[in-house]
């Protein structure tokens, strides 16, 4: 793995670069012998998406599921200790948890997901978003996050981005990766634009993936609970620590909405993503929604 400099090489997190993918340093490459060993267990349940895609909001969709949308079991610990992110948590963590089920967050490509997830037919939910709004949010929550390399100007991100200079690597092969698998492996593919239309036909895919049966009232329930203000509102799933993330640059939860890189990209930036990516999405079925 070769580090790569971060936005403060005395003390900020390096980038490193696995084969294609660049992961972070500190928080995943020093861990990556612990990850890829990872044990899973056939009941685990595995959240996946590209940064900024939606994760948070369909984990909290997936907890309230899992409590038969109980309010106040999805009350207990923030998300992040509820479904804890894989690339960021040491395997003993887990192995120490007296919880059998595991509901996990990732952002690993599916090259780069450990083994036995896929040994042990683990159920997965992936959550995939137009890739124009999705550089503008991971963007904005570069900038935020201090344990991210600083993405620099937009105009800079805009052509690292497009070249998949990236962490967690090219948006269009992850998606297009992931997209792939479910021919093979038992996941369900989300799209954020369709759950923005329809959330609760959108839950009720989840709720049906995961072999629950809800009542309608507790769905419509789920629906208003993760709707974007209420977990804006909500310190359960909109991260406030201060210590890696500066909310003065942007908030954790900023828009929620389709269609706002028209904010971002200019004419000649939208011309030039439209020619990258008819050349890199013409060798798949997979489309995305990109106007509200």
């Amino acid at each position: 793995m070769q580090a790569l400099p971060s936005r403060s090489a005395e003390t900020g997190p390096a980038r490193a670069s696995w084969t294609l993918f660049q992961l972070p340093q500190d928080q995943t490459c020093s861990l990556w012998k612990e990850i890829w060993a990872f044990q899973a267990r056939p009941d685990d349940l595995v959240i996946a998406s590209y940064p900024k895609a939606g994760t948070t909001w369909t984990q909290e969709i997936v907890d309230l599921i899992q409590n038969d949308g109980d309010i106040e079991k999805s009350q207990r610990s923030p998300i992040q200790l509820r479904q804890p992110f894989l690339e960021w948590t040491r395997a003993t963590y887990f192995g120490k948890s007296p919880i059998y089920k595991l509901t996990l967050k990732t952002h690993l490509p599916v090259q780069l997901l450990p083994p036995s997830f896929w040994e042990k037919n683990c159920k997965m939910i992936y959550v995939a978003r137009n890739a124009k709004d999705n550089m503008v949010s991971y963007y904005h929550f570069q900038r935020m996050n201090k344990r991210l390399p600083d993405p620099g100007s937009w105009d800079e991100y805009f052509e690292i981005f497009l070249a998949g200079k990236v962490l967690w690597g090219s948006w269009y092969e992850h998606v297009k990766s992931w997209w792939r698998k479910k021919d093979s492996h038992p996941i369900l593919y989300l799209f954020y634009e369709d759950m923005l239309k329809d959330p609760k036909r959108e839950i009720r895919k989840v709720m049906e993936f995961l072999g629950k049966n809800l009542k309608e009232e507790v769905l419509d329930k789920i629906v208003y609970h993760t709707s974007f203000d209420v977990m804006k509102n909500n310190p359960m799933t909109n991260y406030i620590d201060d210590k890696h993330l500066n909310h003065k640059l942007s908030p954790f939860m900023r828009k929620g909405v389709m269609g706002d890189w028209k904010n971002q990209f200019t004419e000649a930036q939208n011309k030039k993503f439209n020619e990258d990516y008819e050349k890199h999405m013409a060798d798949t079925s997979l489309t995305f929604c990109m106007e509200p």
